[in-house]
């Protein structure tokens, strides 16, 4: 998913990336989202971020609670969200695809 950069107001660039990418929300600097997937599933999950976040150099948070897995990137200590963060919740959404077998 690339979303067309303006000119101007990054904000603004970073709202329109964010609104393509459904289940995700901004919580203040980050971003969050809870997939439900199975032991196997979040496991392959986990390794595909691994692999993308290590290429883009963003640590995200991932954690197992109650069968779903869930994912938070940004910091918490005030940074802005940022390309790099976007890219890879986009990209999450298709490894997600991927794992669970859905289109």
């Amino acid at each position: 998913m690339r979303a067309r950069r303006r000119r101007g107001n990054r904000s603004d660039y970073l709202s329109d990336a964010l609104a393509l990418l459904s289940g995700w929300t901004r919580d203040g600097v980050q971003l969050k989202r809870e997939l439900v997937c199975d032991e196997s599933q979040h496991a392959a999950l986990t390794e595909r971020i691994k692999v993308a976040a290590d290429t883009l150099h963003i640590r995200p948070s991932i954690r197992r609670l109650d069968g779903h897995t869930q994912i938070c990137l940004g910091s918490r200590d005030g940074e802005a969200i940022t390309d790099g963060e976007v890219t890879l919740a986009a990209r999450i959404e298709d490894f997600y695809r991927t794992v669970v077998g859905t289109s």
